[in-house]
């Protein structure tokens, strides 16, 4: 795999680096390869349980390298069916939908444009207090074609959604947190640090019953209610039966605390 991105594996907790530091990690289109190379080598690794995605230098990404906007295999033929919605998605991986593992955004510096979309595509997002936030891409008539559109929304709400995409405006870390945009804003140097033990401690928890409830979110959203419970019921069933949930009805059975720790 090119230095471009950098996988790399530690027990069952996988990092993704985002590596061009000298253009704050901005995605061409051997970026956007490897990266969708590199999510789909986590999703087939049984050993892999948790993925982070993290930036090496200053950011974490200032999204597409529009410098290189030509790598990214625009089409001729901008109605071209071969290109209108471009498989797993321009910067490689952000229209995945088949990941069901937990994955983990460690933000620094800028996030920006499709940067916040990769971030986005993630299932949570800890900010560095550097970290800013934007759709800058608005400034130079760029779309939102990672997902941007769709999961911006779903995140912080419509009205905050339209404010980020509608002007082109960046906020800091602190919003960021406010508005649920991310889970927690730590140090400036601290981001990868606290995805690590975010990672840490879901890796603790069993992963079966974890992967069908994101499965069932996943798979859920957008539909009517009733639906939408069909969806978990029959996602949710295949553990009910299951060895490992079993097991862990027994530990908690057995443990000493249970009838009080575990009720508040």
């Amino acid at each position: 795999m090119s230095d471009e991105v950098l996988y790399e594996k530690d027990g069952n907790v996988v990092t993704i680096w985002l590596n061009r530091p000298g253009v704050h990690n901005a995605v061409n289109g051997e970026t956007a390869q490897l990266l969708k190379n590199a999510w789909q080598t986590f999703r087939d690794d049984d050993d892999a349980w948790v993925a982070i995605l993290a930036g090496r230098g200053p950011s974490f990404s200032a999204g597409a390298d529009l410098k290189a906007v030509d790598s990214l295999r625009r089409p001729d033929n901008p109605f071209d069916p071969d290109f209108i919605y471009r498989g797993t998605g321009y910067l490689g991986f952000t229209r995945m939908t088949d990941i069901f593992k937990p994955t983990i955004a460690a933000i620094h510096g800028h996030c920006i444009a499709g940067g916040m979309e990769m971030a986005l595509w993630c299932d949570i997002r800890i900010a560095a207090a550097n970290a800013v936030f934007g759709c800058l891409e608005r400034r130079w008539n760029v779309p939102l074609i990672d997902g941007g559109t769709q999961r911006l929304p779903r995140v912080v709400g419509w009205g905050r959604a339209m404010d980020l995409i509608i002007t082109g405006r960046e906020i800091d870390a602190p919003t960021a947190h406010q508005w649920g945009l991310v889970s927690e804003v730590v140090e400036s140097d601290s981001a990868y640090p606290a995805a690590r033990e975010w990672a840490r401690r879901i890796v603790t928890n069993p992963q079966s019953a974890l992967r069908t409830d994101k499965q069932a979110a996943v798979r859920g959203w957008g539909l009517n209610i009733e639906e939408g419970l069909r969806i978990e019921a029959q996602l949710g069933m295949t553990q009910l039966f299951s060895t490992e949930m079993a097991e862990g009805i027994k530990k908690f059975q057995e443990s000493p605390s249970h009838r009080t720790k575990d009720r508040d």
